[in-house]
């Protein structure tokens, strides 16, 4: 029986996160579909490389401020107004900031005028999803379901409008206005919700004072998100540098059913990151036992999703995208096991945020975007796409194998990961041994 208040808050609070994130999952990946579908390869490749190429710029309107915003709530909400105030002017100057940058590098890129405006429409939405801050503090006093809510509203009137678009037969212009409409819908459903418990956003404070010390704790988590960004976004471009519109439109598309799982450990951990932070006020072995069975959750989870989806994997892209996503499937039977690393990469990256060991988070992703974009570099032009998804692969294992071996101090959740997969393997050939030689008696 489930007798702990704080546990049954963080349970309600994931169980919000999960089951509202599987809707979310489930809708827009079925829209998802059909809107590929409609568009077909090179439309749809277009689409996702103009989203890559401006989250290669997002991080400077994110500012690495996430995950310290919700760490500085948990320990002192009585500062909210001035916390909240503050990020969000942060994340407003890092917005224009990003605009600015983009305007400046297209002129380097062999982009068309067509794929430029598209690519400034996208970048527009950048300065509404400043108002996600709004979001950090219901994370942090565990009242996730308030995003929750919002997202699934506005997903569902965004679905809608994608259908009627398909109805008729819109250009791909239409469908890529409305990504800048649900930043602002976003932003407004927030500040309702924000509204209903009795908070506004007229009462925010910005406190220069504060700017500054969150910017010194966020800058090494700028840096990871900086690298972190450029090893998730790099392949789209280079792809679409490297070949056409079409080979990123199959590529996307196996990413998409890959990436899709994602969401699991990432609700997860951020649901009990709270509770994280908390467990480390009480004691060492409390917060190290958590933050094991929390690795241990993640790398079984990450298992589970890689073997069943290696084997259907053709079945699935035939299934949903259609005969012209036909180099489609072979991507999604080497890209699903890049889960194995970033599942327990969560509970890593959050482990230095409680730790307050940011400067070092840039790391992991440094080395990985460097094998990644180096690989890309030598393979794409051997095996086209099929080359891609093996230096994600490959660039996505070395975030987890090569760090602690330059750097002793961050050693720790390095072990923990090791650990959990080798349980699990250990466990597994012990399960198979049993089994083997139960066979073995019932033959004689």
């Amino acid at each position: 029986m489930i007798t702990s208040k704080g546990f049954k808050r963080y349970f309600t609070n994931t169980s919000w996160l999960f089951v509202g994130r599987i809707v979310q999952m489930i809708i827009a990946l079925l829209i998802g579909v059909y809107v590929a579908r409609y568009l077909g390869p090179e439309n749809y490749g277009l689409l996702n490389y103009v989203r890559s190429f401006v989250g290669l710029f997002s991080i400077f309107a994110t500012l690495g401020l996430s995950d310290i915003a919700i760490r500085n709530l948990v320990r002192d909400e009585h500062k909210k107004d001035s916390l909240l105030g503050t990020v969000f002017i942060l994340k407003l100057l890092g917005a224009l900031l990003a605009i600015g940058i983009i305007y400046i590098t297209v002129f380097f890129t062999s982009n068309d005028r067509f794929t430029n405006l598209l690519i400034f429409i996208i970048a527009i939405s950048m300065l509404f999803q400043s108002f996600n801050v709004i979001g950090f503090y219901f994370k942090a006093n565990v009242l996730s379901k308030y995003v929750v809510i919002v997202n699934i509203i506005l997903l569902i009137i965004s679905s809608g409008i994608k259908l009627y678009f398909i109805y008729i037969k819109a250009p791909l212009l239409y469908f890529v206005v409305l990504m800048l409409f649900d930043s602002l819908m976003l932003a407004i459903g927030l500040n309702i919700m924000f509204h209903k418990q009795k908070f506004s956003i007229f009462r925010w404070k910005i406190d220069k004072k504060l700017a500054v010390e969150l910017l010194k704790d966020s800058w090494p988590m700028l840096l990871a998100t900086v690298t972190a960004v450029l090893h998730f976004k790099i392949d789209i471009v280079m792809i679409k540098e490297m070949i056409d519109s079409e080979a990123v439109g199959n590529y996307a598309a196996a990413a998409n059913l890959s990436e899709v799982w994602q969401f699991i450990p990432s609700l997860i951990a951020s649901s009990l990151f709270p509770a994280i932070i908390n467990a480390k006020k009480i004691s060492n072995e409390l917060y190290y036992g958590r933050l094991q069975k929390l690795c241990d959750l993640m790398a079984l989870m990450s298992i589970i999703i890689a073997i069943p989806v290696t084997f259907i994997a053709n079945d699935m892209i035939n299934l949903l995208y259609g005969a012209k996503y036909n180099q489609a499937g072979e991507i999604l039977v080497i890209h699903i096991w890049s889960a194995l690393p970033i599942f327990v990469g969560i509970v890593m990256g959050r482990w230095f945020i409680a730790e307050n060991l940011q400067k070092y988070v840039f790391l992991p992703h440094l080395i990985g975007v460097s094998i990644n974009i180096s690989l890309n570099l030598l393979l794409i032009p051997m095996y086209g796409i099929k080359g891609a998804a093996f230096s994600t692969l490959i660039s996505y294992f070395s975030l987890i194998i090569l760090p602690p071996v330059f750097i002793p101090k961050i050693r720790k959740p390095f072990y923990m990961i090791y650990r959990s997969y080798l349980h699990i393997f250990t466990n597994s050939y012990n399960l198979i041994k049993d089994i083997k030689e139960l066979k073995n008696k019932k033959m004689y």
